[in-house]
């Protein structure tokens, strides 16, 4: 699977939206199937470009949604020889106000695997080889070199949880999910504090590495102290299909979704994992990525690449929520 971009002007202004041309092709003799998600197809719900700026990281602003593990009709198929072309705003999504040299490049997360392969035929999404790096020069409303930070919400002592858009029924279940990942995010900090290497953490971040082991450990911290320390929201507004989403650069805010409410208090996929899982997305507080969803895909990247177990959300929430208990 190839994917080619594109510009239609080599430089732009502060006035100016940044558009992409995307162009993907199945370069194969067979039928290929990718995630919706991981295409620049549907409304963009997670990054599917790397951007910098003169070489420095530029963060992505758009939501990083929740989601259960793929079904046969999250996939898009892409005929042999088919070519498929998508025009994308990147400046709604990622912040491109600083002038300077911005080197694009496409890069979606890692294939999942369907739990049923049956289903369809489909057992595991095609691999998307990153494209080629294309570069533009932005004159910006910032100067070149300017340095944006992104500042968190002032903290308050003992934590504070505000409900936005929540009925009566929705409060109470908020409260204790909030609860319940309060006693989450503590137990796993205590587990990573005391330099434990069990099954439970090879299970969900791979084979022990001490600097893997303490960035895992230095997640924990930052996600028990926002829990306990900072000032969260969370807004039950949402309607959509799937469990919450945030946006990584507004902490605290949490967007709880229909799947959220038919979820159980704890256990695998619950509520308060959830919010876990939503809570590590911040940037100030563990950058986590959604490379993959569900139990199984986040053990196979346990096993298959650690270094990316330990940015994964769920990977994150699974180990919290410690289903089966594994010790």
């Amino acid at each position: 699977m190839a994917v080619s971009l594109s510009f239609d002007k080599s430089t732009l202004s502060e006035n100016d939206d940044v558009f992409v041309n995307v162009t993907m092709k199945n370069t194969t003799s067979t039928s290929q199937y990718i995630l919706k998600w991981h295409t620049p197809f549907i409304t963009s719900q997670e990054a599917l470009f790397d951007i910098y700026r003169d070489g420095i990281k530029v963060n992505y602003l758009g939501p990083m949604v929740k989601r259960s593990a793929p079904i046969a009709s999250d996939f898009f198929e892409l005929k042999p020889g088919a070519i498929y072309q998508q025009k994308v705003e990147l400046s709604s999504l990622y912040d491109m106000r600083v002038s300077g040299n911005y080197t694009i490049q496409y890069h979606a997360n890692a294939p999942h695997t369907l739990a049923d392969k049956k289903n369809n035929g489909i057992s595991q999404e095609a691999l998307i080889a990153p494209s080629e790096s294309i570069n533009i020069w932005i004159n910006g409303s910032l100067p070149r070199g300017s340095v944006i930070n992104e500042q968190a919400p002032e903290s308050f002592a003992g934590g504070a949880l505000t409900l936005s858009q929540c009925s009566a029924t929705q409060t109470s279940m908020v409260k204790s999910a909030f609860n319940v990942a309060q006693t989450m995010s503590q137990t796993g900090d205590d587990y990573l504090q005391a330099g434990i290497n069990s099954e439970r953490y090879s299970t969900w971040f791979g084979k022990y590495d001490a600097a893997r082991y303490a960035t895992v450990k230095s997640h924990y911290a930052a996600i028990k102290d926002a829990f306990l320390n900072k000032a969260v929201t969370v807004d039950c507004g949402c309607k959509d299909s799937y469990f919450a989403y945030v946006y990584p650069n507004q902490p605290y805010k949490i967007y709880v979704c229909n799947a959220f409410w038919t979820a159980p208090l704890t256990g695998t996929d619950s509520k308060g994992g959830t919010l876990v899982h939503e809570m590590s997305h911040f940037y100030a507080v563990a950058s986590t990525k959604d490379n993959v969803y569900g139990q199984s895909g986040a053990k196979q990247l346990a096993i298959s690449t650690p270094a990316k177990a330990i940015a994964n959300a769920d990977s994150h929430e699974y180990f919290v929520e410690n289903t089966p208990n594994l010790p």
